[in-house]
């Protein structure tokens, strides 16, 4: 649980800091392996994930993003915290629509031994931080 509140203590904190008129917003989704897929996890957030966001900070459609490791325990059973910042709500509002350009753009999604998302990860909970 420790890791939780410092990660969201943080991210309160991005979001704040250097924005005095807007208040940036941040998705916030925790992820676990499913069956030992570690590899596969990480190559599909590496490959699909992460390029998707990097493309989407180079035509300023997102503020920053993050990717944490977490070791799994029985209290908190996640592997992965993804961490998506918008500067404010309109570019938030334009999240799908963003997102599904850059999808077209990168193509089909690039998998490990051809395991599909489901069968290698699972969101135990996701939630959109604002701070205003």
């Amino acid at each position: 649980m420790r890791i939780i509140t410092l990660l969201l203590s943080m991210i309160i904190g991005f979001s704040i800091h250097g924005q005095q008129n807007e208040s940036k917003i941040s998705t916030v989704e925790f992820i676990q392996i499913v069956d030992s897929n570690k590899e596969e996890a990480i190559f599909y957030y590496q490959n699909n994930w992460r390029t998707l966001r990097e493309m989407a900070i180079k035509k300023g459609y997102i503020d920053s993003f993050g990717f944490f490791e977490n070791q799994a325990t029985r209290q908190e059973p996640f592997h992965f915290i993804l961490v998506t910042t918008f500067k404010n709500k309109g570019q938030f509002d334009l999240v799908e629509e963003h997102f599904s350009e850059l999808i077209k753009e990168h193509g089909d999604l690039k998998l490990m031994n051809e395991k599909k998302p489901g069968e290698f990860r699972k969101t135990l909970y996701s939630k959109r931080m604002t701070k205003y």
